[in-house]
């Protein structure tokens, strides 16, 4: 696939070397032009400076044979008319767009093709937001993500001694849990993976990645550690675009005290917010921290736009006593660093975010996509299509399917009331069931099927066994 990447920053970087390794055509635009010099250092792609707004420098990047636009520069001004560039003069198929404003994220008829022709708008703030609204909701996890409209939830949680399940065969959890249905997708043991199977015996340290439906999760999670009290104290460090949109999303259900450096940012804040305690002042102030009682929070979130800030602010909280430490880090050669140790979850943005884009870029019929584990596995919502005369997949029990080794079909959600239908990416709705796979499920078309993958190099075999035949068509 020729990707016309617009932006050379922590997303559009990310992004670009997630797409690189999969053998696709890749061009990235920026005005910076030592930023580009080294990405083309460590990337096998192409480079072009210049504005992304301008029609010149869009065909210099080769854009009249591209098949995909990413337009996530910092400018949303800039996507939107690059976009609007691209449909009009290029005709490039599909066309995605950061956005961070809200007040364009509220009016979606501004995207629609008779304006700035964007087809899907990403707003990587409040994907951010979600997440970690996700992970305060289960402080045991150290990865959240959803599938099919929220219906269905793949959590990765450390195994730890005191868990009914843990040093016993995953075939007793239907003894333990009878009456919920779960699906161990994989285990990483010393971040080497483990392919699970009814003899495997979790052991204390073991990252286990577990699906099941949304209201089964917190039975699943207590077979695997004691479970923490619930939250109720939130403490957030920095009311940027993240800090402030989680603070909105905390505050009804939450106790929630913001520390915002800057005076103006803050009264601001306190006419927006409603419920949340608005403090002026420094984040690594020792002082400021311990009189505002930072010891004392179930969750302290360190979310301004300065790395070394965050790392020192969720330190100082940790080392008062807040029982949970997340950590929003720009770097990712830090994320690696610093994750399991003082600080619990150490949140990259970009690798946060890259999950949204992939859906848009993946061969085939993807509804979502999260990367996991810093990049190194995926998960995938994929629709099958075909029948069984036409694909690889449809018609098949699971233990039929020639997955690759690594890759596990873990769950699938089926759309009954529309199982004659090919819709491209249909949406499930709230009544459709919800289905964990087991070794004699039946995979029917237009099911969204949830594969997990313990290594990113498995996504093209992934795709290919999806893929449908001609006799399809």
């Amino acid at each position: 696939m020729r990707i016309v990447i617009l932006g050379a920053g922590q997303v559009g970087s990310t992004v670009a070397a997630s797409l690189v390794s999969e053998d696709n055509d890749i061009t990235v635009v920026d005005l910076d032009g030592a930023r580009l010099a080294r990405l083309a250092e460590q990337l096998d792609l192409r480079t072009v400076q210049g504005n992304a707004a301008h029609p010149s420098v869009l065909r210099e990047a080769g854009i009249d044979d591209a098949d995909l636009i990413l337009a996530v520069t910092q400018s949303d001004e800039t996507n939107m008319v690059a976009c609007k560039l691209a449909a009009t003069l290029f005709h490039v198929p599909t066309r995605v767009a950061r956005i961070r404003s809200s007040d364009y994220l509220s009016h979606p008829e501004v995207f629609s093709g008779e304006n700035f022709s964007i087809d899907v708008t990403i707003c990587p703030e409040q994907i951010v937001t979600d997440y970690i609204a996700r992970l305060i909701e289960l402080p045991e996890a150290l990865q959240v993500v959803e599938f099919a409209g929220g219906r269905v939830q793949l959590v990765a949680v450390r195994a730890v001694s005191g868990g009914p399940l843990v040093g016993r065969p995953l075939a007793e959890i239907r003894e333990h849990i009878p009456n919920v249905d779960s699906r161990i997708a994989a285990i990483f043991r010393d971040d080497a993976p483990l392919i699970p199977t009814g003899d495997t015996v979790i052991r204390h340290g073991d990252e286990v990645f577990f699906l099941a439906a949304r209201e089964h999760i917190r039975t699943v999670l207590a077979e695997l550690r004691r479970m923490d009290r619930p939250v109720r104290r939130v403490m957030i460090a920095g009311g940027g675009n993240i800090g402030s949109r989680l603070a909105r999303q905390l505050e009804s259900s939450y106790q929630v005290k913001l520390i915002e450096l800057s005076r103006r940012s803050a009264e601001r804040l306190s006419r927006e917010l409603d419920r949340t305690l608005i403090l002026v002042g420094d984040s690594t102030d020792e002082d400021l921290l311990a009189s505002e009682h930072a010891g004392e929070m179930d969750v302290f979130c360190a979310l301004t736009n300065d790395d070394e800030n965050n790392i020192m602010s969720s330190l100082l909280a940790r080392r008062m006593g807040a029982r949970r430490v997340m950590t929003l880090i720009n770097r990712s050669a830090y994320v690696d660093l610093l994750q399991g140790g003082q600080i619990d979850i150490a949140i990259s943005p970009a690798n946060t975010t890259i999950g949204t884009l992939l859906t848009h870029v993946r061969r085939g019929d993807c509804a979502a996509v999260h990367s996991l584990r810093r990049g190194a596995a995926e998960a995938m919502e994929i629709v099958a299509h075909g029948d069984r005369r036409s694909s690889r997949v449809v018609g098949r029990r699971v233990e039929e399917i020639d997955l690759p080794h690594g890759a596990t079909i873990a769950a699938l959600v089926r759309r009954r009331d529309r199982i004659d239908e090919d819709l491209i990416a249909a949406p499930v709705g709230p009544d459709d069931p919800v289905i964990i796979a087991h070794h004699d499920t039946v995979i029917e078309r237009n099911d969204h099927v949830i594969v997990f993958v313990v290594s990113k190099s498995l996504v093209p075999a992934v795709e290919k066994l999806f893929a449908v035949g001609v006799g399809f068509l």
